[in-house]
């Protein structure tokens, strides 16, 4: 069973699925052995990694790297973070199919200009297209991918560019007519409240996606009780919990004036040494090195 089928798979029979977010082989690997569903192939967290604000500054192909990378280190369906789709609809098609043959079992588009500007920053640029323009980007990925169980998740702004539910529900009715398989919902709020509000308006006929970063009370007890929503993304916890602990340890050694209080805080270098399944290399050099 390909991973893309799996994850639908896993929908259907937990009725909601858990998608964490990575930006390296290491990080994917922790979140499989966590429990996690899924990955989220996460363009923000990407840009962090290299010191870059999440405004389009990121290629495809760097992107593509880190996901193929990923992809050769886990067994977890990956839902891909592609913008915008790196242009128009022409771009999509070449977009699909280089992520689906990397090891993408899903995509999602977002309905904002390109280049776009990352959704949560305080005053950010928040551009939408024209709908029928975005219905054309999914209708060509929807018509690319080649295998059937690829998902289209179609991401709309509405709400993040103060447009409103009217309009969020617009948009994502249209989506979902263009061959979206799912319409991920995002707010900037700080409650859950547009989200819980939009789900329950929604009449559309494929289920909804959330990323609880602004709003982290949205826990799975209420996502379920609203009934229609089957994946939550935690879209930035990853490198935020990565970035927490290397800006505590960093300024404890420089503090202490050396390692040796962090030291014991710390992974042993055991650990990591099992994350890189360093024992199958060993393995392998005895057995084929002579």
């Amino acid at each position: 069973m390909s991973p893309a089928r799996r994850l639908r798979a896993r929908m259907a029979e937990t009725g909601l699925v858990h998608i964490m977010a990575a930006h390296s082989p290491l990080s994917a690997i922790l979140a499989e052995e966590a429990g996690f569903d899924g990955l989220w192939a996460s363009g923000f967290e990407l840009a962090a990694l290299y010191g870059l604000a999440d405004m389009s500054l990121i290629s495809m192909t760097q992107h593509l790297d880190m996901l193929r990378s990923i992809a050769g280190r886990t067994t977890l369906p990956i839902v891909a973070d592609i913008d915008t789709g790196y242009g128009n609809a022409i771009n999509v098609i070449h977009a699909i199919g280089e992520y689906e043959r990397a090891g993408a079992s899903a995509v999602v588009i977002e309905d904002k200009t390109f280049p776009k500007v990352t959704s949560l920053v305080a005053g950010g640029r928040q551009e939408l297209l024209r709908i029928e323009e975005f219905q054309g980007k999914l209708e060509a990925a929807a018509a690319t991918r080649r295998n059937p169980d690829f998902l289209v998740i179609a991401r709309t702004e509405a709400l993040i560019a103060g447009l409103g539910e009217t309009e969020a529900l617009r948009r994502a009715l249209a989506y979902t007519k263009a061959g979206a398989d799912m319409i991920l919902i995002h707010s900037k709020k700080q409650d859950a409240s547009e989200i819980e509000s939009f789900s329950r308006a929604w009449t559309g006929a494929v289920p909804l996606v959330v990323v609880p970063n602004a709003y982290p009370d949205l826990d799975a007890r209420r996502v379920r009780a609203l009934g229609n929503i089957r994946m939550m993304i935690y879209g930035n916890y990853g490198i935020r919990a990565a970035a927490t602990c290397m800006q505590e340890t960093f300024r404890r050694i420089i503090a202490d004036g050396g390692v040796q209080n962090v030291h014991k805080d710390i992974l042993p270098v055991e650990e990591i040494f099992r994350l890189q399944r360093t024992e199958g290399i060993k393995a392998a050099e005895a057995r084929f090195l002579r």
